[in-house]
């Protein structure tokens, strides 16, 4: 039948207001509707901007019969895409409603089309055959009705309702009941008594009329043979039965026992039961009826989701000639047990997520499902890990992952998260769908060094290139924001010389780039730096570019690399005296015949520009060799009379002295000591004119003692010999008090540091050692003092000799902050003086000792 497509393909627009409480937009369109015929504006009524539907890319997202309708990319219409039949889509549920899901990806937003497939008359009512036999008994009583099986029409509401309507016959009429609601019974009456032998076949046609407009119909032939006898057929004891089953009853399950009876006698009174033939193949593969009890059960598999009813036509025929049937319905409701899982899907899912993504940050769009219905179809949702992600439900079915907490890539890089799906049956079905979700690299974390502060051992005269620390920073990201670069950050130059000025250190050092190695861009020299320190910086390559910093203390360590310097010597008073000549190393001095032992003559004063063991000197007589009538301090310089002063000793005595340092090997310096014996008086004048031509190395603290007086008078008489004895005495009281004088007197100030110091002093084999945080510097009131500088850890070794400086050393070790210092002073008078100590030094025994 020809439909007026202009009608039909008319639009109508059920629902498509926006409603921010669940997002649905509605829309209808009928049946048989061509492709491109546009369902709705969705773009407009989802708010979206005319032409934003392309850009922000909105898409349909396919579920299997959502197929048929698409969404136009330029302008956002929902456009049907392929032949629409409600009659397929969904049979004979009405309305024929697809759930469609709308993606919006810019941002991401999902939304729920409901679009409603509305029926046309396109389908005539269908008879189960085109020719139906029926046998009537001639002598069966008018009224007597006989049932018929209806048309079917595919379509739902007004076009599939049927009317029937018979053609004219004197002796049939039709009648049409409802059985219920959605079944009607027809029946075929007969008017008035049939007679075989007048006519023996009546040929009727039945017409299935739908109420479409214009209406469609279908016919059926009736074939009607009149019998003779048997005039009674069986009679069921209810016209219809009503079962109930479970969906998963096992195969052979019996569920029901219909009974017939017939009011005839003999064979006419026997029956068998069987399924109608208006019953489809289909059905008949499920049940099975037993011929001769009526007993009916399972033969297959039932399954709510598929069908949730039957209706079986039972047939109940006697033996008779020819045999008469009797007619019931059974309905059988098929009862949902909890045997479909739910069904987890995931329609979108935007990785990776970056770790400074924020909560709230949808990650996938998920949809859930179960088969079943009531309590088995509701399913509940939960995500695991519940941290840090988590499910919000859109609507029913459709849930969005999303971002609950703050990641962290270092600590967690990916989740494997899982989403688990629990329907409300008992026992409860599950499922579960995994979801890889990998996070993305930020530039959050600035290089950190494993130590705030390197200090490093570095030996002077090291070459130039050698590497003498490396410093690693660590950056826990990825790829270049975690790829490390290092930089030398100019830093100040420590115990530089007062005439070398401050340099910066890049002149001493440079660091690689990518291994962090510190190298020696020269030799270093103690003498002119003793610390260098200076900042490392590590840059990483994310953008903006994160940075640390590291300080490094480069201490160097002195080698013996200079030789003792003799300095101008003091004069000695009373008995002797000195001068020295700085350019030739010639020194000469003058003592009195007479002159006790212990007597100073002279005082060799030397200085070595290194420090430490390289700069503790050691004075040495080296000619003449054996007991001369002079000795030297071994630690002090000073020359003093070994014994007793005689004439046999002669006038001139000629002493060359070695003054040696304590490195290995050691250096040395020869001073020559010519030393004229004179007459007591003679001394005095040559004393007092020494002291007046070179006031400047007059020690006042070495006070004079008196003069021995001339061997021949001491021997004459004993008034010289008391004389001279009150006059030691005196010049010894006197000298008493000056020593003490001396000692008590104040000293220069002590320049130091804080913290705590204190001082280990040891024989010649041992060291002197100065432990501290800080260097110090130490002032004395006399002579040329030196601060010394030595840093070592508490088991390294002495430094080596030149066989050490032959070979490439090897990168330092790198030292805590606490390191020891050692700090040794070439001090006058063998006194070292330290904050609120003062020490004595025994040259003798190498002993040190101290008084508050």
């Amino acid at each position: 039948m020809v439909v007026s497509w202009g009608l039909v393909l008319r639009v109508a627009l059920v629902q498509a207001a926006w409603s921010a409480g669940v997002g649905q937009v509605r829309y209808s369109v009928p049946e048989e509707a061509k492709a491109g015929t546009v369902v709705g504006r969705l773009a407009q009524d989802l708010g979206l901007e005319a032409g934003d539907a392309e850009w922000r890319r909105l898409r349909l997202v396919s579920q299997g019969r959502g197929s048929s309708v698409e969404v136009s990319g330029a302008s956002g219409a929902l456009v049907v895409s392929s032949r629409l039949d409600r009659e397929e889509l969904c049979g004979k549920s009405a309305p024929c409603a697809l759930r469609l899901e709308v993606l919006v990806e810019r941002p991401l937003r999902v939304f729920h089309v409901e679009l409603e497939v509305t029926d046309i008359n396109d389908n005539a009512p269908i008879f189960p055959a085109a020719r139906k036999n029926l046998s009537v008994s001639e002598n069966s009583p008018p009224g007597s009705r006989f049932p018929l099986e209806g048309a079917s029409d595919a379509d739902v509401g007004a076009n599939a309702q049927l009317s029937y309507t018979l053609s004219p016959s004197e002796y049939f009429g039709l009648e049409v009941k409802s059985k219920d609601e959605n079944k009607i019974s027809i029946l075929l009456v007969l008017k008035i008594s049939v007679d075989r032998e007048t006519v023996p076949v009546h040929r009727l046609v039945l017409t299935a009329s739908d109420g479409g407009r214009p209406s469609l119909s279908g016919t059926m032939e009736l074939v009607i043979s009149v019998l003779d006898a048997n005039d009674n057929g069986p009679q069921f004891n209810q016209s219809v039965y009503k079962v109930q089953l479970p969906e998963n009853a096992a195969a052979g399950t019996v569920f029901l026992q219909v009974t017939a009876t017939d009011n005839d006698e003999g064979i006419n009174r026997e029956l068998y039961y069987s399924f109608s033939d208006t019953i489809s193949a289909k059905v008949k593969d499920l049940f099975i009826i037993d011929r001769n009890s009526g007993e009916i059960r399972t033969a297959g598999e039932l399954d709510f989701e598929d069908v949730q009813s039957y209706d079986l036509e039972i047939d109940s025929t006697d033996k008779g000639t020819p045999p008469l049937s009797g007619h019931c319905s059974v309905v059988l409701e098929v009862l949902d047990v909890n045997d479909n899982a739910p069904e987890v899907w995931v329609t979108s899912l935007s990785v990776p997520v970056s770790e400074d993504a924020p909560p709230g940050t949808v990650v996938a769009l998920l949809s859930v499902s179960d088969r079943d219905s009531g309590a088995n179809g509701r399913v509940r949702c939960a995500v695991w890990p519940s941290s840090p992600f988590g499910l919000v439900s859109r609507f029913a079915g459709s849930y969005s992952l999303v971002l609950r907490e703050a990641l962290d890539r270092e600590r967690v890089w990916e989740y494997e998260v899982e989403v688990r799906a629990e329907d409300g049956g008992s026992p409860p079905l599950r499922a579960t769908r995994g979801v890889r979700v990998p996070v993305s690299d930020v530039n959050d974390n600035a290089p950190s060094f494993l130590q705030a502060v390197y200090t490093v051992l570095a030996r002077e005269n090291n070459a130039a290139g050698a590497e003498l620390a490396r410093v690693w920073a660590r950056d826990p990201d990825e790829a270049g924001n975690g790829r490390v670069s290092y930089s030398l950050w100019e830093g100040g130059v420590g115990g530089a010389s007062p005439s070398v000025g401050r340099r910066a250190a890049s002149s001493y050092v440079s660091v690689d780039a990518e291994s962090g190695r510190v190298w020696a861009v020269q030799p270093l020299d103690y003498e002119e730096v003793q610390v260098l320190q200076f900042e490392v910086r590590a840059v990483d390559a994310g953008d903006p570019p994160l940075c640390g910093n590291a300080t490094v203390q480069v201490f160097v360590v002195d080698e013996n690399d200079n030789a003792p310097a003799l300095l101008p010597s003091s004069v000695g008073g009373g008995w002797g005296g000195s001068s020295v000549e700085a350019s030739s190393g010639s020194l000469w001095a003058w003592a009195s015949w007479g002159a006790p032992a212990g007597q100073v003559v002279a005082k060799i004063r030397a200085v070595d520009a290194d420090s430490g063991y390289n700069a503790w000197l050691r004075y040495e007589v080296w000619e003449p060799r054996g007991k001369g009538p002079f000795r030297v301090g071994l630690y002090s310089g000073e020359v003093t009379t070994a014994r007793a002063l005689e004439e046999a000793d002669g006038p001139r005595q000629r002493l060359v002295i070695v003054v040696r340092d304590h490195g290995e090997p050691s250096r040395s310096a020869t001073a020559t000591l010519s030393v004229s014996l004179v007459e007591g008086g003679e001394s005095s004048s040559s004393s007092s004119g020494s002291s007046s031509s070179s006031s400047s190395g007059v020690r006042p603290s070495w006070g004079a003692e008196v003069g021995a007086a001339s061997a021949s008078g001491a021997s004459a008489t004993n008034v010289w010999l008391v004389v001279a004895i009150c006059a030691v005495s005196s010049l010894f009281l006197l000298a008493l008090v000056l020593y003490g004088a001396s000692r008590w007197a104040p000293r220069a100030a002590v320049l130091s540091g804080p913290g705590p110091a204190t001082l280990v002093c040891a024989s010649e084999v041992g060291s002197w050692s100065y432990s501290q945080r800080q260097s110090r510097s130490l002032c004395v009131a006399e002579g040329a003092g030196k601060s010394d500088l030595m840093v070592f850890s508490p088991n390294f070794p002495p430094p080596p000799g030149p066989a050490a400086k032959e070979t490439q050393p090897e990168p330092p070790a790198l030292l805590d902050t606490e390191s020891l210092i050692m700090l040794i002073e070439n001090v006058p008078e063998n006194r070292f003086s330290f904050p609120e100590k003062v020490f004595d030094f025994d040259e003798q025994t190498g002993d040190c000792t101290g008084t508050a």
